[in-house]
Protein backbone atom coordinates (compact mmCIF):
# COMPACT_ATOMS: atom_id res chain seq x y z
CA UNK A 1 0.00 0.00 0.00
CA UNK A 2 2.82 2.11 0.81
CA UNK A 3 4.06 2.23 -2.37
CA UNK A 4 1.04 3.78 -4.12
CA UNK A 5 1.44 7.38 -4.21
CA UNK A 6 -0.55 9.50 -2.17
CA UNK A 7 -3.10 12.04 -3.79
CA UNK A 8 -2.65 15.86 -3.22
CA UNK A 9 -5.41 16.13 -0.19
CA UNK A 10 -4.19 12.31 1.28
CA UNK A 11 -0.66 14.06 1.45
CA UNK A 12 -1.90 17.41 2.52
CA UNK A 13 -3.46 15.92 5.46
CA UNK A 14 -1.31 13.40 6.06
CA UNK A 15 1.46 15.69 6.22
CA UNK A 16 -0.72 18.30 8.94
CA UNK A 17 -1.25 15.02 10.99
CA UNK A 18 -0.54 15.63 14.52
CA UNK A 19 1.52 12.71 16.29
CA UNK A 20 -0.84 12.66 19.27
CA UNK A 21 -3.57 10.22 19.67
CA UNK A 22 -7.40 11.37 18.46
CA UNK A 23 -6.91 14.50 16.31
CA UNK A 24 -10.52 15.44 14.80
CA UNK A 25 -9.43 16.33 10.89
CA UNK A 26 -11.44 19.35 11.22
CA UNK A 27 -8.88 20.99 13.29
CA UNK A 28 -6.39 20.85 10.17
CA UNK A 29 -8.47 22.49 7.72
CA UNK A 30 -6.06 25.51 8.02
CA UNK A 31 -3.12 23.88 8.14
CA UNK A 32 -3.81 20.89 5.39
CA UNK A 33 -5.41 23.63 2.97
CA UNK A 34 -8.26 21.67 2.27
CA UNK A 35 -12.03 22.11 2.30
CA UNK A 36 -13.85 20.05 4.72
CA UNK A 37 -15.27 17.83 2.00
CA UNK A 38 -11.86 17.29 0.89
CA UNK A 39 -10.51 16.53 4.34
CA UNK A 40 -13.20 13.97 4.93
CA UNK A 41 -12.37 12.07 1.64
CA UNK A 42 -8.76 12.36 2.17
CA UNK A 43 -8.97 10.94 5.78
CA UNK A 44 -11.45 7.83 4.89
CA UNK A 45 -8.94 7.42 1.84
CA UNK A 46 -6.27 7.21 4.01
CA UNK A 47 -7.51 5.17 7.20
CA UNK A 48 -8.48 2.34 3.95
CA UNK A 49 -4.88 2.35 3.30
CA UNK A 50 -4.11 2.11 6.80
CA UNK A 51 -2.63 5.27 7.12
CA UNK A 52 -4.77 6.46 9.74
CA UNK A 53 -6.85 4.53 12.74
CA UNK A 54 -10.65 5.84 12.66
CA UNK A 55 -12.14 5.71 16.07
CA UNK A 56 -16.27 6.96 16.27
CA UNK A 57 -18.04 8.01 19.32
CA UNK A 58 -21.74 8.66 19.92
CA UNK A 59 -22.73 11.35 22.11
CA UNK A 60 -26.76 11.24 23.78
CA UNK A 61 -28.07 13.83 24.55
CA UNK A 62 -31.76 14.50 26.30
CA UNK A 63 -33.43 17.63 24.13
CA UNK A 64 -36.99 19.38 24.44
CA UNK A 65 -39.56 18.76 21.63
CA UNK A 66 -41.95 21.62 20.37
CA UNK A 67 -44.63 19.54 22.19
CA UNK A 68 -42.42 20.25 25.24
CA UNK A 69 -42.17 23.59 25.03
CA UNK A 70 -45.43 24.21 24.39
CA UNK A 71 -46.37 22.43 28.14
CA UNK A 72 -43.62 24.36 29.59
CA UNK A 73 -45.90 27.15 29.03
CA UNK A 74 -48.82 26.07 29.11
CA UNK A 75 -48.63 23.39 31.98
CA UNK A 76 -48.32 19.77 32.04
CA UNK A 77 -51.99 18.23 31.12
CA UNK A 78 -51.76 15.76 34.05
CA UNK A 79 -50.89 18.37 36.77
CA UNK A 80 -53.44 20.79 34.76
CA UNK A 81 -55.97 17.89 35.25
CA UNK A 82 -55.05 17.58 39.23
CA UNK A 83 -55.26 21.20 39.52
CA UNK A 84 -59.02 21.24 38.29
CA UNK A 85 -59.61 17.89 40.56
CA UNK A 86 -58.38 19.16 43.94
CA UNK A 87 -61.68 20.79 45.00
CA UNK A 88 -63.61 17.63 44.29
CA UNK A 89 -65.05 15.57 41.24
CA UNK A 90 -65.98 17.33 38.27
CA UNK A 91 -67.49 16.20 34.59
CA UNK A 92 -65.31 13.93 32.35
CA UNK A 93 -65.51 17.05 29.81
CA UNK A 94 -64.86 20.20 32.53
CA UNK A 95 -61.71 18.04 33.47
CA UNK A 96 -60.44 17.41 29.87
CA UNK A 97 -61.06 21.14 28.93
CA UNK A 98 -57.11 22.57 28.65
CA UNK A 99 -57.39 25.51 26.54
CA UNK A 100 -53.96 26.22 25.12
CA UNK A 101 -52.86 22.18 24.28
CA UNK A 102 -54.08 19.93 21.43
CA UNK A 103 -57.20 17.27 21.88
CA UNK A 104 -55.22 14.42 21.59
CA UNK A 105 -52.60 15.49 23.98
CA UNK A 106 -55.23 15.74 26.77
CA UNK A 107 -56.85 12.49 25.70
CA UNK A 108 -53.45 10.65 26.06
CA UNK A 109 -52.44 12.21 29.36
CA UNK A 110 -56.50 11.59 30.54
CA UNK A 111 -56.18 8.14 29.45
CA UNK A 112 -52.60 7.69 31.50
CA UNK A 113 -53.68 9.02 34.58
CA UNK A 114 -56.79 6.63 34.57
CA UNK A 115 -54.69 3.85 33.48
CA UNK A 116 -52.41 4.12 36.51
CA UNK A 117 -55.45 5.06 38.97
CA UNK A 118 -54.27 8.73 39.61
CA UNK A 119 -58.07 9.50 38.87
CA UNK A 120 -61.31 7.34 39.04
CA UNK A 121 -64.52 7.83 36.67
CA UNK A 122 -67.49 7.24 38.10
CA UNK A 123 -71.08 7.78 36.36
CA UNK A 124 -69.51 10.41 34.17
CA UNK A 125 -67.59 12.14 37.25
CA UNK A 126 -63.92 12.38 37.67
CA UNK A 127 -62.19 12.37 40.76
CA UNK A 128 -58.73 12.55 42.45
CA UNK A 129 -56.47 9.52 43.45
CA UNK A 130 -53.57 10.61 46.11
CA UNK A 131 -50.79 7.96 44.86
CA UNK A 132 -46.69 8.70 44.91
CA UNK A 133 -46.87 8.64 40.81
CA UNK A 134 -47.98 12.01 40.99
CA UNK A 135 -44.10 12.88 41.73
CA UNK A 136 -43.42 11.38 38.12
CA UNK A 137 -45.31 14.47 36.77
CA UNK A 138 -43.61 16.47 38.75
CA UNK A 139 -40.51 15.53 38.43
CA UNK A 140 -41.43 15.92 33.90
CA UNK A 141 -42.28 19.83 35.18
CA UNK A 142 -39.24 20.47 36.52
CA UNK A 143 -37.05 18.51 33.51
CA UNK A 144 -38.67 20.46 30.98
CA UNK A 145 -37.76 23.52 33.25
CA UNK A 146 -34.01 22.57 33.74
CA UNK A 147 -33.88 22.04 29.86
CA UNK A 148 -35.09 25.41 29.10
CA UNK A 149 -32.96 26.82 31.51
CA UNK A 150 -29.63 25.56 30.08
CA UNK A 151 -30.72 25.82 26.05
CA UNK A 152 -32.89 23.05 25.27
CA UNK A 153 -31.07 19.73 25.78
CA UNK A 154 -28.45 18.26 28.58
CA UNK A 155 -25.88 14.85 27.92
CA UNK A 156 -28.76 11.49 28.59
CA UNK A 157 -26.14 10.81 31.43
CA UNK A 158 -27.27 13.54 33.14
CA UNK A 159 -30.91 12.48 32.97
CA UNK A 160 -31.86 12.34 36.67
CA UNK A 161 -32.17 8.13 37.42
CA UNK A 162 -35.97 8.41 38.84
CA UNK A 163 -36.84 10.17 35.51
CA UNK A 164 -35.73 8.53 33.32
CA UNK A 165 -38.00 5.61 32.74
CA UNK A 166 -40.48 8.56 32.03
CA UNK A 167 -38.15 9.98 29.77
CA UNK A 168 -38.10 7.48 27.42
CA UNK A 169 -41.79 6.66 27.29
CA UNK A 170 -42.16 9.98 26.03
CA UNK A 171 -39.84 9.58 22.99
CA UNK A 172 -41.20 9.41 19.60
CA UNK A 173 -41.49 5.90 18.94
CA UNK A 174 -42.90 5.28 22.02
CA UNK A 175 -45.86 7.43 21.49
CA UNK A 176 -47.27 9.26 18.73
CA UNK A 177 -44.90 12.27 17.39
CA UNK A 178 -47.40 15.18 18.16
CA UNK A 179 -47.31 13.79 22.02
CA UNK A 180 -43.37 13.32 22.54
CA UNK A 181 -42.43 15.88 24.43
CA UNK A 182 -38.42 14.89 24.64
CA UNK A 183 -36.64 13.35 22.12
CA UNK A 184 -32.81 11.52 22.15
CA UNK A 185 -30.10 13.36 19.68
CA UNK A 186 -27.01 11.36 18.57
CA UNK A 187 -24.10 12.95 17.23
CA UNK A 188 -21.64 10.47 15.99
CA UNK A 189 -17.98 11.78 16.17
CA UNK A 190 -14.71 10.94 14.29
CA UNK A 191 -11.73 10.79 15.44
CA UNK A 192 -8.59 9.52 13.78
CA UNK A 193 -4.76 8.36 14.78
CA UNK A 194 -2.00 8.07 13.13
CA UNK A 195 -0.84 4.39 12.62
CA UNK A 196 3.30 3.62 12.33
CA UNK A 197 2.84 3.05 8.82
CA UNK A 198 0.93 6.36 8.51
CA UNK A 199 3.94 8.23 10.78
CA UNK A 200 6.49 6.69 8.25
CA UNK A 201 5.05 7.47 5.33
CA UNK A 202 4.26 11.08 7.02
CA UNK A 203 8.44 11.19 7.51
CA UNK A 204 9.13 10.94 3.93
CA UNK A 205 6.97 14.01 2.86
CA UNK A 206 9.05 16.26 1.39
CA UNK A 207 7.90 19.94 2.17
CA UNK A 208 4.46 20.53 -0.06
CA UNK A 209 5.17 22.15 -3.80
CA UNK A 210 2.25 22.97 -6.12
CA UNK A 211 0.55 20.57 -7.60
CA UNK A 212 0.28 20.72 -11.30
CA UNK A 213 -1.08 18.42 -13.73
CA UNK A 214 0.42 19.55 -17.12
CA UNK A 215 3.81 20.56 -17.97
CA UNK A 216 3.84 23.99 -20.25
CA UNK A 217 6.67 25.54 -22.59
CA UNK A 218 6.51 28.59 -20.25
CA UNK A 219 7.27 26.27 -17.50
CA UNK A 220 10.14 25.12 -19.30
CA UNK A 221 11.37 28.63 -20.11
CA UNK A 222 11.19 30.20 -16.62
CA UNK A 223 12.42 27.20 -15.05
CA UNK A 224 9.17 27.36 -12.42
CA UNK A 225 8.54 23.45 -13.43
CA UNK A 226 11.97 22.89 -10.74
CA UNK A 227 9.22 24.76 -7.82
CA UNK A 228 6.01 22.59 -8.45
CA UNK A 229 5.18 18.50 -8.04
CA UNK A 230 3.66 17.47 -10.44
CA UNK A 231 0.69 15.00 -10.49
CA UNK A 232 1.62 11.28 -11.61
CA UNK A 233 -0.79 9.38 -13.61
CA UNK A 234 -1.06 5.50 -14.19
CA UNK A 235 -3.15 4.70 -17.13
CA UNK A 236 -2.11 1.29 -17.55
CA UNK A 237 -2.75 0.27 -14.26
CA UNK A 238 -4.69 2.46 -11.80
CA UNK A 239 -5.03 1.48 -8.58
CA UNK A 240 -8.18 -0.58 -7.55
CA UNK A 241 -10.24 0.78 -4.47
CA UNK A 242 -13.23 -0.71 -2.86
CA UNK A 243 -15.72 1.67 -2.95
CA UNK A 244 -18.70 1.49 -1.08
CA UNK A 245 -20.88 -1.63 0.31
CA UNK A 246 -24.05 -3.22 0.55
CA UNK A 247 -26.69 -1.69 3.25
CA UNK A 248 -27.17 -3.92 6.06
CA UNK A 249 -30.53 -4.71 5.53
CA UNK A 250 -29.95 -5.50 2.10
CA UNK A 251 -27.09 -7.68 3.69
CA UNK A 252 -29.81 -8.97 6.09
CA UNK A 253 -32.24 -10.63 3.51
CA UNK A 254 -29.41 -12.05 1.28
CA UNK A 255 -29.04 -13.75 4.52
CA UNK A 256 -32.22 -14.98 5.37
CA UNK A 257 -32.54 -16.34 1.87
CA UNK A 258 -29.27 -18.17 1.94
CA UNK A 259 -30.80 -19.85 5.36
CA UNK A 260 -33.86 -20.82 3.83
CA UNK A 261 -32.18 -22.41 1.10
CA UNK A 262 -30.30 -24.56 2.82
CA UNK A 263 -33.18 -25.83 5.37
CA UNK A 264 -34.27 -26.98 2.00
CA UNK A 265 -36.84 -24.66 0.71
CA UNK A 266 -37.11 -23.44 -3.15
CA UNK A 267 -37.85 -20.09 -3.48
CA UNK A 268 -41.06 -18.39 -4.80
CA UNK A 269 -41.27 -15.43 -7.30
CA UNK A 270 -43.93 -13.17 -8.31
CA UNK A 271 -44.79 -10.17 -10.04
CA UNK A 272 -45.50 -6.63 -7.64
CA UNK A 273 -48.77 -6.03 -9.68
CA UNK A 274 -51.22 -8.64 -9.31
CA UNK A 275 -54.87 -9.00 -10.18
CA UNK A 276 -57.51 -9.58 -7.30
CA UNK A 277 -57.70 -12.83 -8.21
CA UNK A 278 -54.47 -14.20 -7.04
CA UNK A 279 -54.35 -11.79 -4.17
CA UNK A 280 -57.33 -11.86 -2.83
CA UNK A 281 -59.93 -14.05 -4.47
CA UNK A 282 -57.58 -17.72 -4.56
CA UNK A 283 -57.19 -16.92 -0.86
CA UNK A 284 -60.92 -17.05 0.03
CA UNK A 285 -61.08 -13.68 1.08
CA UNK A 286 -64.67 -12.58 -0.01
CA UNK A 287 -65.11 -9.63 -2.49
CA UNK A 288 -67.22 -7.59 -0.06
CA UNK A 289 -64.52 -7.44 2.91
CA UNK A 290 -63.13 -4.23 4.38
CA UNK A 291 -59.59 -5.15 4.20
CA UNK A 292 -60.07 -4.91 0.14
CA UNK A 293 -61.20 -1.22 -0.15
CA UNK A 294 -58.99 1.23 -1.56
CA UNK A 295 -57.86 2.34 2.27
CA UNK A 296 -56.18 -1.15 2.42
CA UNK A 297 -54.84 -1.34 -1.24
CA UNK A 298 -53.40 0.16 -3.93
CA UNK A 299 -55.01 -0.01 -7.06
CA UNK A 300 -53.67 0.65 -10.60
CA UNK A 301 -55.23 2.82 -12.82
CA UNK A 302 -54.36 4.10 -16.43
CA UNK A 303 -56.29 6.27 -19.33
CA UNK A 304 -56.84 10.07 -19.72
CA UNK A 305 -59.58 10.01 -17.24
CA UNK A 306 -58.09 7.13 -15.01
CA UNK A 307 -60.26 4.44 -15.12
CA UNK A 308 -59.01 1.04 -13.89
CA UNK A 309 -56.84 -1.95 -14.85
CA UNK A 310 -57.72 -5.23 -15.77
CA UNK A 311 -56.01 -8.57 -16.74
CA UNK A 312 -56.61 -10.37 -19.70
CA UNK A 313 -57.21 -13.24 -18.22
CA UNK A 314 -56.36 -15.50 -14.55
CA UNK A 315 -53.53 -18.09 -15.33
CA UNK A 316 -54.39 -21.87 -15.67
CA UNK A 317 -57.91 -21.75 -15.55
CA UNK A 318 -58.11 -21.56 -11.98
CA UNK A 319 -61.04 -18.47 -12.18
CA UNK A 320 -64.27 -20.66 -11.99
CA UNK A 321 -62.81 -23.37 -9.43
CA UNK A 322 -62.08 -20.34 -6.98
CA UNK A 323 -65.32 -18.32 -7.97
CA UNK A 324 -67.66 -21.85 -7.45
CA UNK A 325 -66.21 -21.99 -4.02
CA UNK A 326 -66.66 -18.43 -2.61
CA UNK A 327 -70.53 -18.95 -3.85
CA UNK A 328 -70.82 -22.73 -2.04
CA UNK A 329 -70.75 -24.26 -5.16
CA UNK A 330 -67.30 -25.65 -4.94
CA UNK A 331 -65.51 -29.27 -4.83
CA UNK A 332 -65.11 -29.07 -1.01
CA UNK A 333 -68.94 -28.59 -0.14
CA UNK A 334 -68.37 -25.60 1.52
CA UNK A 335 -71.33 -23.06 2.02
CA UNK A 336 -68.89 -20.25 0.57
CA UNK A 337 -69.67 -16.90 1.68
CA UNK A 338 -72.92 -17.04 -0.14
CA UNK A 339 -72.80 -14.08 -2.54
CA UNK A 340 -72.59 -14.26 -6.17
CA UNK A 341 -68.94 -14.02 -7.50
CA UNK A 342 -68.17 -10.95 -9.58
CA UNK A 343 -65.81 -12.73 -12.10
CA UNK A 344 -64.42 -9.29 -13.49
CA UNK A 345 -63.84 -7.17 -10.85
CA UNK A 346 -61.57 -10.72 -9.79
CA UNK A 347 -59.31 -9.62 -12.88
CA UNK A 348 -58.77 -5.94 -11.70
CA UNK A 349 -55.34 -5.15 -11.00
CA UNK A 350 -53.87 -3.92 -7.55
CA UNK A 351 -50.12 -3.73 -5.93
CA UNK A 352 -49.87 -6.86 -4.05
CA UNK A 353 -50.39 -6.30 0.06
CA UNK A 354 -49.36 -9.64 1.39
CA UNK A 355 -47.09 -12.38 0.23
CA UNK A 356 -49.20 -15.21 0.19
CA UNK A 357 -50.41 -13.81 -2.98
CA UNK A 358 -47.24 -15.77 -3.78
CA UNK A 359 -48.29 -18.98 -2.03
CA UNK A 360 -51.66 -18.81 -4.21
CA UNK A 361 -50.17 -18.93 -7.45
CA UNK A 362 -47.42 -21.78 -6.37
CA UNK A 363 -49.97 -24.29 -5.33
CA UNK A 364 -51.26 -24.87 -9.10
CA UNK A 365 -47.37 -26.05 -9.64
CA UNK A 366 -45.72 -26.70 -6.52
CA UNK A 367 -45.40 -30.47 -6.26
CA UNK A 368 -46.04 -32.41 -2.97
CA UNK A 369 -44.60 -32.72 -0.66
CA UNK A 370 -42.68 -29.74 -1.29
CA UNK A 371 -41.26 -26.38 0.90
CA UNK A 372 -41.48 -23.27 -0.93
CA UNK A 373 -40.72 -19.92 0.43
CA UNK A 374 -40.67 -16.24 -1.31
CA UNK A 375 -39.22 -12.56 -0.29
CA UNK A 376 -42.09 -10.06 -1.22
CA UNK A 377 -42.37 -6.14 -1.36
CA UNK A 378 -45.32 -5.55 -0.48
CA UNK A 379 -47.66 -2.54 -0.22
CA UNK A 380 -50.72 -1.07 1.25
CA UNK A 381 -51.77 2.05 2.63
CA UNK A 382 -50.71 2.72 6.40
CA UNK A 383 -49.74 5.55 8.93
CA UNK A 384 -45.91 5.74 8.77
CA UNK A 385 -44.38 5.59 12.73
CA UNK A 386 -41.66 3.16 13.93
CA UNK A 387 -42.76 -0.13 13.29
CA UNK A 388 -45.00 0.80 10.19
CA UNK A 389 -44.95 2.00 6.60
CA UNK A 390 -46.87 1.90 3.43
CA UNK A 391 -44.54 -0.53 1.78
CA UNK A 392 -42.36 -3.57 3.30
CA UNK A 393 -40.93 -6.71 3.24
CA UNK A 394 -42.68 -10.03 3.65
CA UNK A 395 -41.14 -13.56 3.80
CA UNK A 396 -43.86 -16.23 3.15
CA UNK A 397 -43.33 -19.65 3.00
CA UNK A 398 -45.89 -23.22 2.37
CA UNK A 399 -45.07 -26.59 3.60
CA UNK A 400 -47.31 -29.38 1.71
CA UNK A 401 -47.09 -33.26 3.18
CA UNK A 402 -49.44 -35.75 4.37
CA UNK A 403 -47.48 -35.50 7.81
CA UNK A 404 -47.18 -31.55 8.30
CA UNK A 405 -49.18 -30.26 11.55
CA UNK A 406 -49.88 -27.85 13.24
CA UNK A 407 -46.81 -28.41 15.83
CA UNK A 408 -44.18 -28.86 12.45
CA UNK A 409 -45.92 -25.03 11.98
CA UNK A 410 -45.39 -23.70 15.07
CA UNK A 411 -41.54 -24.84 15.24
CA UNK A 412 -40.97 -23.35 12.04
CA UNK A 413 -42.24 -19.61 13.77
CA UNK A 414 -39.89 -20.25 16.44
CA UNK A 415 -36.71 -20.58 14.33
CA UNK A 416 -38.01 -17.73 12.29
CA UNK A 417 -37.95 -15.62 15.37
CA UNK A 418 -34.91 -17.05 17.54
CA UNK A 419 -32.63 -17.63 14.46
CA UNK A 420 -33.36 -15.04 12.11
CA UNK A 421 -34.85 -12.35 14.53
CA UNK A 422 -32.46 -12.89 17.03
CA UNK A 423 -35.68 -12.44 19.50
CA UNK A 424 -35.50 -14.29 23.10
CA UNK A 425 -39.04 -13.66 23.75
CA UNK A 426 -41.50 -14.79 21.67
CA UNK A 427 -45.49 -15.89 21.86
CA UNK A 428 -48.38 -17.06 20.08
CA UNK A 429 -51.70 -15.43 19.69
CA UNK A 430 -54.77 -17.68 18.16
CA UNK A 431 -56.26 -15.60 15.39
CA UNK A 432 -58.53 -15.15 12.79
CA UNK A 433 -57.70 -15.52 8.91
CA UNK A 434 -60.49 -16.13 6.12
CA UNK A 435 -57.90 -18.65 4.59
CA UNK A 436 -56.30 -20.83 7.07
CA UNK A 437 -57.92 -23.04 9.75
CA UNK A 438 -56.31 -22.73 12.97
CA UNK A 439 -54.62 -19.45 12.10
CA UNK A 440 -52.51 -17.86 15.01
CA UNK A 441 -50.07 -14.25 15.22
CA UNK A 442 -46.50 -15.36 16.20
CA UNK A 443 -45.46 -11.70 18.80
CA UNK A 444 -41.56 -11.14 19.57
CA UNK A 445 -40.33 -8.68 22.10
CA UNK A 446 -38.19 -5.63 21.03
CA UNK A 447 -35.90 -4.71 23.97
CA UNK A 448 -37.05 -1.16 22.94
CA UNK A 449 -40.33 -0.93 21.48
CA UNK A 450 -41.92 -3.63 23.12
CA UNK A 451 -43.84 -6.99 22.08
CA UNK A 452 -44.65 -6.29 18.18
CA UNK A 453 -46.59 -8.74 15.77
CA UNK A 454 -44.23 -10.51 13.54
CA UNK A 455 -46.94 -11.89 11.16
CA UNK A 456 -49.72 -14.54 10.68
CA UNK A 457 -49.93 -18.12 9.93
CA UNK A 458 -52.05 -21.58 9.70
CA UNK A 459 -53.14 -24.46 8.13
CA UNK A 460 -54.86 -23.32 4.54
CA UNK A 461 -58.71 -24.16 4.19
CA UNK A 462 -59.38 -26.79 1.73
CA UNK A 463 -61.20 -23.77 -0.26
CA UNK A 464 -57.87 -22.13 -0.87
CA UNK A 465 -56.30 -25.66 -1.83
CA UNK A 466 -58.67 -28.17 -3.03
CA UNK A 467 -59.50 -25.64 -6.33
CA UNK A 468 -56.05 -26.39 -7.42
CA UNK A 469 -55.84 -30.10 -6.76
CA UNK A 470 -54.06 -29.86 -3.41
CA UNK A 471 -55.62 -32.28 -1.34
CA UNK A 472 -52.90 -32.93 1.63
CA UNK A 473 -52.56 -30.16 4.31
CA UNK A 474 -50.40 -26.92 3.35
CA UNK A 475 -49.32 -24.66 6.37
CA UNK A 476 -48.28 -21.06 5.71
CA UNK A 477 -47.02 -18.05 7.35
CA UNK A 478 -46.36 -14.35 6.02
CA UNK A 479 -43.90 -12.48 8.54
CA UNK A 480 -42.76 -8.91 8.15
CA UNK A 481 -39.17 -9.08 7.32
CA UNK A 482 -38.48 -5.51 8.64
CA UNK A 483 -39.46 -6.06 11.70
CA UNK A 484 -37.40 -9.32 11.78
CA UNK A 485 -34.31 -6.91 11.13
CA UNK A 486 -35.04 -4.35 13.81
CA UNK A 487 -34.89 -6.94 16.26
CA UNK A 488 -31.71 -8.60 14.42
CA UNK A 489 -29.69 -5.60 13.43
CA UNK A 490 -30.82 -3.31 17.06
CA UNK A 491 -32.99 -0.62 15.60
CA UNK A 492 -35.91 1.08 16.96
CA UNK A 493 -37.54 2.80 13.90
CA UNK A 494 -38.62 0.79 10.80
CA UNK A 495 -37.14 3.94 8.64
CA UNK A 496 -33.83 3.31 9.85
CA UNK A 497 -33.39 0.36 7.73
CA UNK A 498 -33.11 2.44 4.37
CA UNK A 499 -30.06 4.54 6.27
CA UNK A 500 -26.98 4.43 5.08
CA UNK A 501 -26.07 5.33 8.34
CA UNK A 502 -27.36 2.39 10.42
CA UNK A 503 -26.09 2.60 13.93
CA UNK A 504 -24.39 -1.14 15.17
CA UNK A 505 -26.38 -2.91 12.06
CA UNK A 506 -22.76 -4.28 10.71
CA UNK A 507 -21.64 -5.33 13.74
CA UNK A 508 -24.86 -7.64 14.86
CA UNK A 509 -25.10 -8.89 10.87
CA UNK A 510 -21.70 -9.82 11.27
CA UNK A 511 -22.47 -11.82 14.54
CA UNK A 512 -25.79 -13.49 12.89
CA UNK A 513 -23.62 -14.63 10.05
CA UNK A 514 -21.10 -16.00 12.50
CA UNK A 515 -23.93 -18.14 13.93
Amino acid sequence: MSDNPLSPNEAALLRAAPASPGFDFLALLDASGLSRGQAQSAAESLTAREFLARDETLAASLAITDTGRSQIEAGIPELRIRAKLVEGPIAIQAAQDLPGLGRAVVGSAFGGLKKGKLIAVDKGQVSLCEHAAWAVHEGRLALLQQLAAVGGSVAWDEIPPDALSDVEARLPGKRKKDDSVFERVEVRTRRYTLTDPGRERQSTLAEARPQVAELTKEMLKEGTWRDVEFRRFNLAEPPWRPIGRRNPYRQYLDLVRRRLIGLGFEEMSGSLVEPEFWNMDALFLPQFHPAREIHDVYYVEHGSKGGPCYAREIDGGALEPVALEHEGRGVTGSRGWNYEFDRERSKRLVLRSQGTVLSARWLQKATTPGKYFGMARCFRYDEVDATHAPDFFQVEGIVSSEQTSFRHLLGLLKVFAQEMARSSEVKFVPAYFPFTEPSVEVHMKHPDLGWMELGGAGIFRPEVTKPHGVDCPVIAWGLGLDRMAMVALGIKDIRHLFTNNLPGGLGTLRDLVAR
